[in-house]
């Protein structure tokens, strides 16, 4: 396992850390400082010893908040006074919202109709317009084109962007300003933005911790990608792990997450649901399916991890009880 920058691909010129370091300081007092959790059991576990950065308690129920408050704090005056557009399967849709609702801008979010009910209804609650699609017939991407052009909207969308990414990189950012440095950070994968913000602040205050993502088996875009060197596309997965139904790394993340991360790692989604019944019986804390993604690797012993600090991002709390209850008693 490397613990040293690769330099087998070009940096990225864009964002950078100087990005994120101005994220943190434009989201700041509008984003919770989400705390540090340690389980002694999950150590033993582990056979490590392991930070959870808690972004099952930002506002709006992921780190989600961070990259669309920053994004949107960043338009000028005219594109704010429009709109923003925005596709979604739930936490991206929900911190538009709710960020949008904060800052007084208009905002229309397209979400696939068979989203959690739960994120549709905090969403349309956060004040959102939902505009419903089928994952499965329809392009999100071309919906939202479409409707930028129609009605003059700023299309953010949910990872492949400037400032949504720097945004995102502020949990990492925070974490590891709290614990001080780490060996290894695990980081939930779907389309990149959590990721490749979190590569940017731990190769800057961590120099030598290895960065990895994690994404569900059944969606392994990301570490196709990772391995072949472009852009892998494939077919919507089929998982429980709904916020990472993503089919393809943006071309924004991916450079990023060529150049600062290590490798990409992959877990089942009954690794996710024994992570889920973790964190509720020994943590009494909820997190959402694909918030586990990263704690599931820790868990389970994918890395050679004994005696490590590793940071851990539990990226979202969003689950439906009815859901996780029928998870919990599988």
């Amino acid at each position: 396992m490397s613990t040293s920058l690769r330099t087998d691909y070009p940096l990225p010129t864009a964002p950078t850390y100087e990005d994120v370091v101005a994220a943190a300081q434009r989201i700041e007092g509008f984003a919770h400082r989400t705390p540090v959790l340690t389980s002694r059991t999950a150590d033993a576990r582990a056979g490590a010893t392991l930070f959870f950065k808690a972004e099952n308690l930002q506002r709006a129920g992921a780190f989600k908040f961070r990259g669309a408050y920053n994004a949107i704090a960043r338009l000028p005056e005219d594109a704010r006074k429009r709109g923003v557009v925005a596709f979604s399967s739930g936490n991206h849709a929900q911190a538009i919202a709710y960020a949008g609702q904060l800052q007084n801008v208009p905002r229309v979010i397209i979400m696939p109709h068979d989203a959690p009910a739960m994120k549709i209804a905090a969403t349309k609650a956060y004040g959102g317009e939902v505009v419903l699609f089928d994952r499965y017939k329809e392009d999100r991407e071309e919906i939202g084109r479409r409707l930028s052009a129609d009605r003059g909207l700023t299309l953010i969308p949910p990872y492949d962007h400037e400032d949504v990414i720097a945004g995102q990189g502020t949990a990492a950012k925070e974490l590891i300003e709290e614990v001080g440095p780490l060996d290894i950070l695990l980081v939930c994968l779907g389309g990149g933005g959590l990721l490749a913000g979190s590569a940017l602040a731990a190769k800057a205050l961590s120099p030598q911790c290895c960065v990895f993502g994690v994404e569900p088996e059944a969606g392994n875009d990301g570490q196709q990608s990772f391995r072949s060197g472009s852009v892998v596309r494939i077919p919507v997965p089929t998982t429980i792990a709904d916020g990472a139904q993503t089919t393809y790394l943006g071309s924004r993340t991916f450079p990023i997450i060529q150049a600062l991360v290590d490798d990409i790692l992959t877990v089942s989604d009954a690794m996710l649901i024994d992570a889920m019944r973790f964190f509720v019986e020994r943590m009494k804390i909820v997190v959402e399916p694909t918030g586990c993604l990263a704690a599931a690797a820790a868990l389970n012993g994918l890395l050679p991890a004994q005696g490590k600090r590793i940071g851990v991002i539990l990226s979202g709390g969003n689950v439906d009880p009815r859901a996780l209850a029928g998870f919990l008693t599988a």
